[in-house]
């Protein structure tokens, strides 16, 4: 009776047959192909007249829909064309299909791709001419919900059929269909650009084919796509890296709570395999991000012609003909590619420092991004009169005694990141000139003089005026060890690693054995004793925020003797290594024999061993303490952050900005004064408390209580008194006199 009970409310009820058809297909033959049929009569009359179709007859298709692309597996042969007859009826009537039907026809189709009945091409071959047909002169909720439906549809499939391993036949088929939507001149380009930066942001695709596509996307002739292009090269990189972190970061899991729980509680199987299971689920996400196989390169290395890109980009959205449908702030995200491609490739653009010139005076709104890109394009191969321009407009336009302490520091402080990168382009008059305002009254222009000084110190100090050259430069001037300037077109060959030596004289006092480098340990570095992996990820390395500048040895930091150097204190330093009687000096044979001994222990380490991360590591480490790493000059790569030009200058605060930075990390702190009466939480009585609540019997043998009966007239008196005092106080007795 139950049997033909639950039979007989089958075909009304979707669910319970889907479920039954589920467990077992043969048996319920007869009730599917009920449905079916049922299905396909219903099919035709709507697709008679779909915008008048019953509310009713429209809700009991998409039942329908949706039951048979969930049993569709289980009668592969009635259902052979079902999935071609779904993907029709989409494509050829989606505009008069009703919003609930197109949503749920998108739907089954993906759950048919989770079920490998139809492939993955064709799915995204039947839903990506919607997102493009639909992306322009439309509008509505209903239309922004499909776009939103189709889009999270492709993200998630390509990601699913690219995990593990690369799918690199529907990757490209995919890029296809972008390539072909970028060649239009319209807007609908948006929609690849929206496609390449969150698939590049989740780490699918990485190649440079995907660089490619964003790169015709910037060179776009619509404005919208064209922005968005060159904001992926601007921006992607670091999206990419947050979400990695944060992925990394979402363990699921506390470890350290589990293994306090282990120490404490009672130990039982249960506990013990869920912490194993922790443990292998952290290690396999931490090798899957470290993997050696995959090489997080940024977009702006993986171009295939930066040269082309770069002239390109400048020629059709900043030269005189077409600059002029872009507004500044478009303007200066195009200054800011060209420019990090420049620096990064040591490209040569000559037109792009003839275009800063226009844009460089102090009332120019965000002026310091376009001085920070001027910076970031120069570099040691481009004709130095080419930069020369750029260096004598800002130091005419933001450096002089009559403009404020702000701009003169972001004047000083652009040309010395342009220094930097190119140390020839300025001549001695000019920056003699930049070096007199060590002397400023500002402490923002006050240190980006020092710091320019500080820079010619180490590259050129024969440039400078002889009070600014410090001692050691002086005295290195005079043995001959500095050679001047390098000379343009003549690229400096490195012999050797830059303090390789310290590394070397760092393992022999260790006593480390030589043959370590098989050791695996020494292949591996640790995160927490370096944030900057050794053979990880690309990093974009910040300009020095805050530059700390050693000038122990000048002679400005003297009292007194601000202007020039003593010409006795050189003296005593050259009488220090003069040859006596023919003989050298004790410390001169000390320091060539130290020389000597460590040039023979560098060439002994490169000869008889391979370095490994965990000596870079520490290589790095030895630098820093040494002080190398301002030897070793700037990188082209390296961005210029525009907040820094400016420097430290302090401004007067309005009273809401000192109440505001008096309050700030003040927000959590309790009020003083006293708690009394304020305590909020449930707490217990103290012992005084309690004690005035028992009974007297229990506190007559109390010595407290046994005093007062045996104290004097004269100690009552003092007891009522300060009592009577005590109440007049709190304003509850009169005055009793």
């Amino acid at each position: 009776m139950a049997k033909k009970r639950r039979a007989a409310i089958l075909p009304t009820n979707i669910i319970l047959l889907q479920n039954v058809v589920r467990r077992d297909p043969e048996s319920y033959l007869e009730e599917f192909l009920q449905q079916f049929s049922h299905y396909e009569s219903l099919r035709d009359l709507y697709l008679l007249n779909p915008t008048g179709a019953d509310q009713n007859s429209t809700t009991e298709l998409i039942e329908l829909i949706g039951f048979l692309s969930a049993v569709c597996n289980c009668y592969p042969k009635e259902t052979a064309n079902f999935p071609e007859e779904l993907k029709t009826i989409l494509l050829n009537n989606h505009r008069d299909l009703s919003s609930e039907l197109r949503e749920k026809i998108i739907q089954c189709l993906t759950m048919l791709r989770n079920k490998n009945v139809i492939t993955a091409e064709s799915l995204i071959s039947t839903i990506f001419p919607l997102l493009v047909s639909y992306s322009s002169g439309s509008s509505g909720q209903h239309i922004k919900q499909m776009r939103k439906q189709i889009y999270s549809t492709l993200i998630s499939l390509l990601k699913s059929v690219n995990t593990g391993a690369k799918n690199q036949k529907l990757n490209r088929s995919t890029q296809a269909l972008l390539f072909n939507l970028l060649e239009q001149k319209d807007n609908q380009g948006l929609w690849a650009t929206k496609l390449t930066r969150e698939l590049w942001r989740k780490g699918i695709w990485d190649d440079s084919r995907t660089v490619e596509l964003m790169t015709q996307a910037a060179l776009h002739p619509d404005v919208k796509v064209s922005i968005a292009g060159v904001k992926f090269f601007l921006g992607a990189d670091k999206e990419r890296e947050d979400n990695f972190e944060e992925n990394s970061d979402d363990e699921g899991f506390d470890m350290t709570e589990l293994k306090h729980k282990m120490q404490h509680n009672k130990a039982s199987k249960k506990r013990t395999k869920r912490l194993e299971n922790a443990v292998k689920q952290m290690k396999k996400k931490s090798n899957s991000k470290h993997s050696a196989t995959y090489l997080n390169f940024s977009a702006i290395h993986l171009l295939r012609d930066p040269q082309g890109f770069a002239e390109q980009l400048f020629d059709s959205h900043l030269s005189a003909k077409n600059s002029n449908k872009f507004d500044l702030d478009q303007k200066i995200i195009f200054m800011n590619l060209i420019s990090r491609m420049i620096g990064t490739h040591k490209l040569i653009v000559l037109g792009i420092y003839t275009f800063f010139l226009k844009y460089l005076t102090p009332k120019q709104r965000n002026v310091t991004q376009i001085m920070a890109a001027s910076a970031q394009a120069s570099h040691d191969l481009v004709p130095p009169e080419s930069i020369e321009i750029v260096v004598r407009k800002i130091a005419d336009e933001f450096v002089s005694d009559g403009v404020a302490a702000e701009v003169a520091s972001a004047g000083i402080n652009t040309i010395r990141e342009i220094l930097s990168r190119a140390p020839l382009a300025i001549d001695s008059a000019l920056l003699q000139d930049l070096t007199e305002y060590k002397g400023s009254k500002s402490k923002a222009v006050m240190m980006a003089a020092r710091s320019l000084i500080s820079l010619y110190r180490e590259v050129a100090p024969e440039m400078l005026l002889k009070k600014d050259r410090g001692k050691t430069a002086s005295i290195e001037l005079q043995k001959g060890e500095k050679t001047g300037l390098p000379k343009y077109g003549v690229e400096n060959t490195i012999t050797s690693i830059p303090g390789i030596e310290l590394l070397a004289k760092w393992r022999k006092e260790q006593g480390l054995a030589e043959g370590d480098e098989n050791d695996d340990k020494n292949w591996e570095v640790d995160e927490s004793e370096n944030d900057s992996d050794i053979e990880g990820d690309w990093v974009t390395v910040e300009s020095d925020k805050d530059i700390d500048i050693d000038i122990s040895d000048s002679e400005d930091e003297k009292p007194n003797k601000d202007d020039e150097v003593s010409d006795l204190e050189l003296s005593d330093s050259e009488d220090e290594e003069v040859e006596v009687e023919g003989q050298p000096s004790e410390k001169k044979a000390k320091t060539e024999e130290n020389t000597v001994n460590a040039e023979q222990a560098m060439t002994e380490l490169l000869s008889s061993r391979i370095l490994t991360p965990a000596d870079f590591a520490k290589l790095e480490e030895l630098r820093t303490e040494a002080g190398l790493s301002k030897l070793m000059g700037t990188s082209n790569e390296e961005t210029v952050d525009s907040t820094t030009l400016v420097g430290k200058v302090k401004y007067k605060q309005l009273r809401e900005e000192r109440i505001a930075h008096a309050k700030e990390g003040k927000e959590d702190r309790e009020k003083f004064g006293s708690r009394k009466g304020k305590r909020e939480a449930p707490h217990s009585t103290t012992n005084k408390e309690k004690a005035r609540k028992k009974n007297f019997v229990m506190m007559i043998h109390k010595k407290a209580v046994q005093g007062k009966q045996k104290l004097s007239l004269r100690d009552r008196q003092r007891v009522l008194r300060a009592h009577i005092d005590k109440q007049k106080k709190k304003g509850k007795v009169g005055n009793n006199k």
